[in-house]
């Protein structure tokens, strides 16, 4: 049996005799060429070899095996040769499809060959599943390629990305979903910028008896605006209704105390409300956002662990159906149905719950969880079971209070008025002011006694949750009351707020946009790009980020489309369904049908002013441009390097002309008289640098940080030029292999081949000598400690598990966290600067259950 990743194949070989043998193919095993060297030499001068696609015949794929899957293949047509049959037990979803019909291309068994799916990993799961095998499903398998691979990686990736190389910067890159969640991103903030705020006053009121509050409703049968009601443009929206300023509140205020008040109406209305669906990949990441305060990327993998140790239901899925099984062990009467709410949801999958037909209670496995684990599970169990409770129910009541307001003083009367769009409407001549109130009563909790959804931010002047249960007193018709309190209050509308990873993923599943499985990967990569970054849990663009949308939006509008990225995920969807060809629909997007295709939009870049594309207009005769080295203003000649942590929408005029008024961060320093190029000194994210500065450069410009006793305002030529030079080439060996002095994360250090050995000082990069070299490699790697243990990198706390100290240490292999027993790697999405003691815990916790390092076994051949 061939699974995906070595924890899902420990998980099922525990449920199987000896008669099996589970072996893992760690992911995809092949792909499309990722660099030049990697194009085999017979197709190397092929004119689509750049792409891997043969677009030419058929849009016909390039597949070659992984280089780092060779010996994994190896093993793995090893244990299919032993085998009297062979399993495909991949994800059920389009990828696991794809790998399994790469397992078969590769492997080529001579035995037979059965596809196995399941998405909990539980015994009875596996044993259903080993009874119901089948084919590989080629539909799934061409929606796969095409949305994977073709389009997304290479047709979209490979043509669109060379031309932000060439007019923006060398590095960037587009994609088909990724480009899309940066423009609205991108516009989110393009809102925020052209926001005007507004005003706007109310009273409010407490009445007795019980202390009820009431808001101003109405003067004299006109309506009082709110936040609502004014736009973005700091304008009224509708002309009927009334703006109060601060004299008009504060004096209707004051000419309301004491008034005698009445009870106009009382409505009453049943309230009833439904459960939340369970979840599937998205509102599992939007609810893990909101509550536990985990990225798209963290529940994503937690998730994963939790689904492949037999915890959770498969986690990739856009269904929000529970299966029978599972409903009729738990709700034997009248189970709740949900019906999906994404496009195109593949009701085959199942929606995320617990493993098995009786879900264990987060208590039961609390022992066998990491802090995360548990969280995430908890969350989960909780939402499944809360799908299944009844509705909560109760009464909402809304009241309308009625006062006529005392006369006016005749000095205040000529002051007090309301803004009202010019209705030519005075608050002194107001003769009723009506005050609303409402409440909700749960006479009974239902499913709110186990579970409610969280919320995300919203823009404004909306009700908050509190006011979902707020009791009122009992009132009647025509009841007299007393205002024992009014205040006049002051509020201002705020911009739209901007998206979370929450909000993201929502608003692209809201339009169609991606799959369940592309969300976390998708907003991890345009923060890695530069397009993105989060302040708290906002995600801001960078400047960057608006050039690169500005050029897709002029030049490849369709492709940033948000219904024309959508109607692409619709034929994707009917690729995989069989009711559309493949080939015929790739032409078509590649080539065009009436229109342009992909092909010729990238070829007509003539009409691309790269400088314009580059510059946003920030007003006053000042520009923002985008540049080789970061943004930065421009006005009349002068420049000033924009901050890197400075968001968007507070560069304004007023920022621009401080920032341009400030010294310059950047010092010449001189020529290089070798290339003839400006070395100057800039301040950046990470520190101090020095960097070549010439605008006319195609490939990008070398960068060096100062060593940590040098300083910007001292630093030489001399001394810059020696950094650039960094790596130094020393010389080679007796073998004939190099030996370089480098700079790196975690200080200096002699390189040669695999061999490294660290430096004490910064400044030996550029004094060591080749022989100084050649003899720091001779000695045993542990000489570098030079008989005391090195500093940890950093220190994270106490570990919840084991209750020792938790640190990060540099090691051979790279950074590893440790508490002085156990030791684990950091995986390539953690970085030094990043780990927290939480995440740290859980390498830590996963490393022990896995036990010591066991050497390799000889194996039986497999029977079955």
């Amino acid at each position: 049996m061939i699974v995906e990743s070595p924890a899902k194949a420990r998980t099922i070989a525990g449920y199987l005799g000896d008669d099996f043998v589970v072996e893992s193919s760690v992911g995809h095993i092949r792909d499309l060429p990722q660099r030049a060297a990697d194009i085999p030499a017979k197709h190397k001068k092929e004119p689509w070899a750049r792409l891997g696609v043969n677009v030419e015949k058929n849009f016909e794929p390039l597949y070659i095996l992984d280089a780092d899957k060779k010996k994994t293949v190896d093993m793995l047509k090893k244990r299919v040769a032993e085998a009297d049959e062979v399993l495909l037990a991949t994800d059920e979803d389009r990828e696991g499809e794809a790998i399994g019909w790469h397992l078969l291309e590769v492997l080529k068994p001579k035995v037979p060959v059965r596809r196995m799916v399941f998405h909990e990993i539980t015994a009875d799961a596996i044993r259903r599943a080993l009874a119901e095998t089948r084919g590989i499903d080629e539909r799934l398998v061409d929606a796969q390629e095409t949305r994977r691979i073709l389009i997304l990686d290479r047709l979209y990736g490979y043509e669109v990305s060379p031309v932000l190389w060439k007019k923006i910067m060398r590095g960037l890159s587009a994609g088909r979903v990724q480009s899309v969640a940066t423009r609205l991103v991108v516009e989110r903030e393009r809102e925020r910028m052209a926001f005007v705020s507004a005003s706007w006053w109310d009273i409010k009121a407490t009445f007795a008896p019980d202390a009820f509050e009431a808001q101003l409703f109405s003067l004299d049968d006109r309506r009082i605006a709110t936040g609502r009601d004014l736009g973005p443009d700091g304008q009224l929206r509708d002309d009927a209704l009334l703006v109060l300023d601060e004299p008009a509140a504060r004096g209707l205020a004051e000419r309301l105390e004491g008034v005698p008040f009445r009870v106009r109406s009382v409505e009453s209305k049943p309230y009833s409300r439904r459960p939340s669906a369970p979840f599937m990949t998205s509102t599992l990441q939007q609810e893990a956002s909101r509550k536990l305060r985990f990225t798209a990327q963290t529940t994503m993998r937690v998730a994963q662990r939790l689904y492949e140790n037999g915890y959770i239901t498969y986690m990739r899925t856009d269904s929000t159906t529970l299966s029978d099984s599972a409903l009729s062990a738990y709700v034997p009467d009248q189970p709740r149905r949900y019906e999906k709410k994404v496009k195109n949801a593949q009701e085959a999958h199942e929606a995320i719950r617990p493993a098995g037909d009786t879900f264990r209670t987060p208590q039961a496995v609390a022992r066998e969880l990491s802090k995360d684990e548990l969280a995430l599970y908890e969350l989960v169990w909780i939402r499944t079971i809360a799908s299944q409770m009844a509705d909560a129910k109760g009464q909402t009541v809304s009241v309308r209070i009625v006062g006529e307001p005392n006369p006016a003083p005749a000095a205040v009367g000529s002051t007090e008025a309301a803004v009202d769009g010019g209705g030519g409407f005075a608050a002194a001549s107001v003769k009723e002011a009506e005050f609303a109130a409402a409440g909700t009563a749960i006479t009974f909790r239902g499913f709110l006694a186990a579970y409610e959804e969280g919320r995300d931010e919203t823009v404004s002047a909306s009700p908050s949750r509190e006011d979902d249960e707020r009791r009122l007193p009992v009132l009647k018709e025509g009841q007299e009351l007393q205002a024992a309190r009014l205040v006049a209050e002051g509020h201002e509308t705020n911009p739209p707020a901007r998206y979370t990873e929450a909000t993201l993923v929502r608003a692209l599943e809201q339009r169609g946009i991606g799959r369940p499985s592309t969300y976390a990967s998708i907003i991890g990569t345009i923060q890695d790009r530069g397009y993105v970054f989060k302040k708290d849990s906002a995600l801001v663009p960078s400047f960057l980020a608006f050039a690169v949308v500005g050029l897709l939006e002029q030049h490849f509008g369709q492709l940033v489309d948000y219904d024309f990225t959508a109607r692409m995920e619709d034929a994707l969807d009917r690729i995989a369904a069989g009711d559309e060809e493949r080939v015929g629909w790739l032409r078509r997007f590649y080539y065009g049908d009436g229109e342009s295709g992909l092909k010729d939009l990238v070829e007509d870049l003539g009409g691309i002013d790269a400088r314009e594309i580059s510059s946003v207009a920030i007003g006053d005769g000042i520009v923002l441009r985008v540049g080789r080295y970061g943004a930065y203003l421009e006005r009349d000649g002068t420049r000033a390097n924009v901050p890197d942590d400075l968001v968007p929408d507070e560069l304004t005029v007023e920022k621009a002309e401080e920032l341009l008024a400030q010294p310059s961060g950047d010092r010449a320093l001189g020529t290089d008289p070798e290339t003839g190029r400006e070395i100057a000194v800039r301040s950046g994210r990470y520190g101090p640098f020095v960097t070549e500065v010439d605008e006319d450069m195609k490939e990008k410009p070398r960068t060096a940080s100062l060593f940590k006793k040098m300083s910007p305002e001292t630093v030489t030529l001399d001394e810059a030029l020696q950094l650039l030079s960094l790596p130094r080439v020393l010389g080679t060996g007796e073998d004939g292999e190099e030996v370089l002095a480098r700079n790196g994360r975690f200080g200096p250090y002699i390189q040669k081949g695999k061999e490294t050995r660290s430096l004490e000082r910064e400044e030996q990069l550029l004094e060591v000598t080749l022989e100084e070299a050649l003899a720091l490699l001779a000695k045993p790697k542990q000489g570098r400690r030079r008989g005391a243990a090195q500093p940890p990198l950093r220190e994270l706390g106490e570990d919840p598990l084991s209750g020792k100290a938790v640190e990060v240490k540099d090691g051979r292999f790279g950074p590893y966290v440790t508490d002085g027993e156990t030791n684990a790697s950091l995986r390539s999405a953690d970085s030094v600067e990043s780990v927290t003691l939480e995440r740290a815990s859980e390498l830590l916790a996963e490393r022990r259950a896995k036990g010591p390092a066991k050497g390799s076994r000889k194996r039986g051949a497999a029977k079955r």
